[in-house]
């Protein structure tokens, strides 16, 4: 077994760490000095004046795109859908959940075998996702007509779209889209805002990836080699709509499916909204939902018992993880990992591996931290240094996504580093594990923090940073029970009292601080300069927190590294900040994860957590509110 030397989950017999005897430091044998005091005023710092802000210029979409013509059927398991109007969408632009715009003068009519035919039509943006839902109709020519039947499936973006194309709409890709889209959908209506047209159209390729669209079978084509779905989840919540939609709208099963589904009650209720809101809702009446599913043998693989959750994640692996520790999403939604094991890992936003064997050399070494920058570059914090490179004491590498090395900085008091973080300016913050201290980087590797960084007596051995809107860091110490308030040019530094060794930070849309407080099994906040969680939020399967990120809408996820299991609290400007929002166990505790350690959220609504435990990343599908990529300062709303 691989021996982590320094961070809190495998040394708990050595706590605290301010002086380690008996502990191996950064090299073999060798003990961490104590921190240097306070470095003089630097000639140059960080002033926070504003640099790109933003993620590198994508090409414009084209407007008035010509959309091809289709065919597409629609089924109830093995049953055409007869007399179903079938409508096709463009996704809404002002807002998550924002009204589409059909496409064509009138519904499409599907004939005795389900089929329909669409014309060539005109997109609003050539990046436009388009999305179809069928409702009505009968299945088979001895059914019932259904009120209640509305099945859906997305097509893509406009421009991505084959000519000739044909697509199923049945219960399958109704869960699907429901999972795949479920930060865009507000029951049927599907749409972002402006200015995410790309976490949508992420959300789309999540779409092709669970399901294929041609036959409507689980999973997609596109669903990597590298990755493994719960599996069960999908086929079991479309046998739960296909026992309603077989028959009639006021039925037994599609009454308790409805009963089961929404939290209140519906006036117009129907498949496709069920479904919606058993994703949204994935914690409420788990074990009616599954009563419904079955009530049918339609699709399968099927769960053989209940499930925690109806959360669906898939464990990803390959890519050269060896001990993944920190995750990091780019403006495109790749996804970047470090590693302990001398690798960096990148994946598309669909899971698949950009490099099979990940990114070796490049001084690469003992990697905890991570974080991307603005031009999309992956800055790597190698705790470690590969021969004489800073005396062995560590570095910071530079990877673009082609898989090259573009610098490897040690300089400004880089010391066994563990974290980087970017503030809105577009400086690197670096936590030094070795000498407790902070580094700041500006462009080329420019030290901003004088030649040793800034070392103020209270940073004890920290392993997190975070920025707010201000270029202020907050820093994690692990050998403490405190995070620290680091303004921007080094001249002031707060402690807050959080709970025992903090291990994680964040910072959320307006400035308050979340931290993961490993030994305390507890989150603490911090609000408008004062610590408001008293003692610290407990519960929800927090073991042992490691990784913690706020998402656009305030709410905090935490990854367990004692725990199979995603904590979710409630945001600070809830009417309970901190509630616990996820089960006792955690959401997701069923899922493959095992010592979970870095969290990140990405522009669809995804959760990404590193397993260092088992070399895999998991991916919770649509469970967060989307977040600006890449992270500069604190979250950003897209």
């Amino acid at each position: 077994m691989i021996l982590l030397r320094r961070l809190v989950p495998l040394l708990a017999a050595c706590f605290p760490l301010a002086v380690l005897v008996g502990c191996s430091g950064p090299g073999t044998g060798t003990v961490i000095p104590p921190p240097p005091p306070p470095p003089p005023p630097p000639a140059e710092v960080n002033s926070c004046k504003s640099t790109q802000t933003t993620s590198p210029a994508q090409p414009a979409p084209t407007a008035n795109f010509a959309g091809t013509a289709f065919t597409g059927v629609v089924m109830v398991g093995s049953l055409p859908v007869i007399g179903a109007a079938v409508t096709i969408y463009a996704a809404g632009t002002t807002g998550n959940g924002s009204a589409p715009t059909a496409l064509l003068s009138a519904p499409l009519i599907t004939n005795a075998s389900g089929i329909f035919s669409a014309p060539a039509f005109t997109c609003p943006l050539s990046n436009t996702v388009l999305y179809a839902v069928a409702r009505g109709g009968q299945a088979g020519a001895s059914g019932a007509s259904n009120s209640g039947l509305s099945l859906a499936s997305v097509m893509g973006t406009c421009n991505s779209m084959k000519s000739g194309a044909s697509f199923t709409l049945n219960e399958v890709t109704t869960v699907a889209t429901a999972y795949a889209m479920a930060q865009f959908l507000n029951q049927e209506n599907l749409g972002a805002t402006a200015t995410n047209s790309s976490g949508i159209a992420l959300a789309a390729a999540t779409f092709a990836s669970l399901v294929n669209a041609t036959t409507g079978v689980t999973p997609g084509t596109g669903f990597p080699t590298n990755g493994t779905v719960v599996k069960g989840k999908i086929d079991s919540l479309a046998n739960a709509l296909n026992s309603c939609a077989e028959g009639a709208p006021t039925s037994t099963n599609c009454g308790q499916l409805y009963a089961a589904a929404y939290s209140a009650v519906n006036s117009s209720p129907n498949t496709f909204g069920a479904a919606v809101s058993v994703v949204k809702s994935p914690g409420t009446k788990v074990a009616a939902v599954y009563a419904v599913s079955q009530a049918s043998g339609t699709y399968g693989p099927v769960l053989s018992a209940v499930p925690t959750d109806w959360t669906l994640s898939v464990s990803y692996s390959g890519g050269g993880m060896s001990s993944p520790a920190a995750v990091a999403i780019d403006s495109t939604g790749k996804v970047w990992v470090s590693n302990y094991n001398a690798k960096a890992s990148l994946f598309t936003n669909t899971g698949s591996a950009v490099f099979a064997s990940g990114i070796g050399g490049n001084n690469l070494e003992e990697s905890y931290g991570g974080a991307v920058d603005v031009n999309d570059v992956a800055w790597i914090a190698n705790e470690q240094s590969v021969g004489s490179v800073n005396g062995g004491g560590g570095s910071i590498t530079l990877l673009n996504d082609a898989g090259s090395a573009v610098a490897n900085y040690a300089t400004g008091g880089v010391y066994f580093p563990l974290a980087v973080a970017f503030d809105t300016s577009g400086v690197a913050w670096v936590a030094n594990y070795g000498n407790s201290t902070l580094t700041l980087l500006g462009a080329g590797g420019t030290a901003l923090s004088g030649k040793a960084g800034y070392g103020p007596k209270s940073l004890k051995q920290p392993v997190a940073v975070a920025t707010d809107a201000k270029c202020n860091a907050y820093v994690a110490n692990q050998s403490s029970d405190t995070v620290t308030l680091v303004t921007a040019d080094g001249s002031s530094f707060t402690d807050y009292v959080v709970g025992q060794a903090p291990s994680g930070v964040a910072v959320d849309t307006t400035g308050n601080v979340w931290t993961a407080n490993y030994y305390a099994n507890s989150v603490g906040l911090v609000s408008s300069g004062a610590v408001t969680s008293g003692s610290g939020f407990t519960g929800g399967g927090l073991d042992h927190p490691q990784g913690i990120a706020a998402d656009g809408a305030g709410n905090v996820w935490v990854a367990n590294y004692r725990a199979a299991g995603l904590t979710e609290l409630a945001g600070a400007s809830a009417t309970t900040p901190g509630k616990i929002l996820s089960p006792s166990a955690g959401w997701g505790a069923d899922s493959t994860m095992s010592e979970s350690f870095g969290l990140a959220i990405d522009a669809s609504g995804n959760v990404w957590v590193t397993n260092l435990g088992t070399n895999t990343l998991t991916e919770f599908v649509g469970m967060a509110a989307p977040v600006q990529t890449p992270l500069l300062g604190p979250v950003r709303v897209p």
